[in-house]
């Protein structure tokens, strides 16, 4: 699960430490089971079992070890990955592309500001160039107006920090147009009391100086400082990278069901909850499932790449449908973060009943929440809900009116003791103290919680492969609204 929208992955950029000192081992590949035969939702949720998706956990934690203990995107252990999912999958007779595409990766580490000596809380804005090993040390000069147009910037701006106020214009155009009269740097000042927390500069035209940004209650401390000094460790990569996409042969072309997983990690480790986990258990299902299925409807199953960058991999899948192409994905369901070790059990909040962040999802998002609600309850398991924030891969597909749902188990945000009360644990921890590190490892994967999440994958692909209308159905085909572009 990507910890932003926009894209900051990690530090500098460097695969971390932990080189294998001999021959990488080889990848077990688990042995795979044949397909259900008639598909019903108990059948298939029966047929994922924990050994098999413990399978290809362990196959991609083996992959990680091989690769210095990453499985991030663009690099070998990512592809590592990809050759392992769409192998297997090709084997049990899917249609399997892995179109590949690119982006630009941002890495940003610590941002040190101090003015006059006083160290001010900063923000390095994403796609900032970095300063390198020298820190920027200049005489802060405040612009006139918003800093959109060149004559808001005094001829004393040159060899200087400038300083800009929030608003009017694009954060690109007031830095660009800074570092075109002379400036060394870009502080912009929030217009309220806050952090300017997920401000981004594009991946496109950048400047090449260094764009930070701070609250209004620091502008007096900033523009009154003789002197500021700015440290920022930032860098921009390009990525080449992959998803992976596999289609059942039969089935409805015009009616389809997506279930989908990110199978990157962060760089910092090999993300065996985030997500090989999700990748596992939808794997799994596939295989089980069968290439095959005696069902109305097509299924399409995807692994994406780029999720901790931004969901990059289902934002460019999903901007490749034409309209008839968007118009035939009837829902997408999403898999990510199955077996957190503090974790809990959510499911996305389709019909916003707990009014809380975004509203609620496309019309049908809400009776996918209710297959979901359905299954736990059936097993005597409480359920929490949790607001559609973007996180994670069914963002690009809300955003064209595609209902989507899915299950989780918590991330960083800590358990409380009604929480605990309901699934154990211990409260004032997060759902996962491994998230984004490199101790996210098979050691730590909640084998209780997988299983159970597992099945649940199985149960709603089998219910939706057999039947997407009903009460708990999405959209008819000839109904169906879909945004453009």
């Amino acid at each position: 699960m990507t910890a932003v929208v926009f894209a900051i992955a990690g530090c500098s950029g460097e695969v971390p430490p932990g080189a294998p000192s001999r021959p990488p081992a080889p990848v077990s590949t688990p042995v795979v089971a044949p397909p259900v035969g008639e598909v019903t939702p108990a059948g298939l949720a029966g047929a994922v079992t924990l050994d098999r998706v413990m399978g290809h956990v362990r196959a991609l934690q083996q992959i990680a070890d091989n690769h210095r203990g990453t499985r991030a995107s663009g690099t070998p252990g990512y592809d590592a990955s990809v050759d392992y999912v769409a192998g297997l999958l090709r084997t049990a007779g899917f249609e399997v592309t892995t179109p590949e595409f690119g982006y630009q990766r941002f890495d940003a580490g610590p941002v040190e500001l101090t003015a006059g000596g006083d160290k001010i809380d900063a923000n390095v804005l994403e796609y900032s160039a970095g300063t390198g090993d020298k820190p920027v040390t200049a005489k802060p000069v405040e612009v006139g107006g918003l800093g959109c147009t060149p004559g808001d910037y005094p001829p004393t701006v040159r060899d200087s920090v400038a300083v800009v106020t929030r608003g009017e214009c694009t954060f690109v155009d007031k830095a660009r147009t800074a570092q075109a009269a002379g400036a060394v740097g870009v502080i912009v000042v929030n217009t309220e009391p806050q952090a300017m927390l997920g401000s981004t500069l594009g991946p496109d035209d950048r400047p090449t100086i260094p764009v930070v940004g701070i609250s209004s209650d620091d502008r007096q401390r900033v523009r009154s400082a003789p002197e500021v000094r700015l440290s920022v460790d930032a860098e921009t990569t390009p990525i080449t990278t992959r998803n992976v996409i596999a289609e059942t042969r039969t089935g409805s072309a015009d009616d389809v069901v997506v279930t989908g997983a990110h199978l990157d990690s962060v760089v910092e480790g090999p993300g065996m909850n985030d997500n090989a986990s999700g990748s596992a258990a939808v794997l799994e299902t596939a295989l089980r499932l069968g290439s095959s299925p005696q069902v109305p409807h097509r299924l399409r199953f995807a692994f994406w790449g780029g999720e901790e960058d931004g969901l990059v991999g289902s934002t460019e899948y999903v901007r490749g449908l034409d309209t008839a192409g968007r118009r035939a994905v009837a829902l997408y369901l999403n898999f990510d973060m199955l077996a957190s070790p503090n974790g809990g059990y959510f499911t996305y909040d389709g019909d916003d009943s707990e009014r809380k962040g975004a509203g609620a999802g496309p019309a049908g998002s809400d009776g996918i929440e209710r297959v979901f609600a359905k299954f736990y309850a059936d097993r005597g398991i409480p359920l929490g809900s949790t607001d559609f924030d973007g996180r994670s891969d069914y963002g690009p597909f809300i955003e064209v009116g595609i209902p989507s749902g899915g299950v989780l188990t918590g991330a960083e945000r800590k358990k409380s003791e009604k929480q605990v009360e309901m699934w154990g644990g211990k409260a004032g921890e997060p759902f996962d103290p491994d998230y984004h590190s490199p101790r996210d490892t098979i050691d730590n994967v909640n084998t209780e919680l997988l299983a159970v999440n597992s099945a649940a994958v199985a149960h709603a692909v089998a219910t939706y492969a057999l039947s997407t209308n009903g009460p708990d159905g999405v959209p008819a085909v000839g109904t169906r609204q879909r945004a453009e572009g």
